[in-house]
């Protein structure tokens, strides 16, 4: 009888096959690195630094923090001629602009949900067509290898 030999697929590439898979990539320490670095070499790294910041605002505790956090993701991505500035709608813009003076741990969600859905219908499938997509999924084999090899 002929011994089978199965090989597994990385948990990179597993998970990029289900239906969460950019919720994991961006919960992933290399795979948000490799995108990144995707989203750099398409000038589009502020979808995903804006979608950063709105995680790190939504965990905020303290009031000051708040406000400070808020004009800080304000200026840097959402106000025209912003460093970072953010595709969004005349509308989602101005809702924000105008609620900016006391803001809301949920005052961007609406803007951080136009960019997710940008970046996974958008960015997500030209990323897992890239050379950065391909080097994640190597360095990730080379790891579980690695693991199975017990003298290294």
């Amino acid at each position: 009888m002929p011994v089978k030999c199965c090989f597994h697929r990385s948990n990179i590439e597993e998970t990029m096959a289900s239906s969460d898979s950019v919720d994991t990539l961006l919960a992933n320490k290399d795979g948000l690195e490799a995108f990144r670095k995707f989203l750099k070499s398409e000038f589009s790294e502020e979808n995903v630094e804006f979608w950063l910041a709105c995680e790190d605002f939504k965990k905020t505790k303290s009031s000051t923090k708040i406000t400070l956090k808020a004009q800080r993701i304000y200026s840097d991505f959402i106000e025209a001629d912003a460093p970072k500035e953010i595709n969004i709608d005349f509308h989602t813009r101005n809702h924000i602009s105008q609620n900016i003076s006391e803001p809301t741990l949920s005052c961007f969600d609406d803007a951080q949900r136009l960019i997710y859905s940008l970046m996974a219908k958008d960015s997500f499938p030209r990323f897992l067509r890239s050379n950065e997509y391909k080097e994640l999924v190597k360095k990730q084999q080379n790891r579980n290898q690695k693991r199975w090899l017990p003298f290294l």
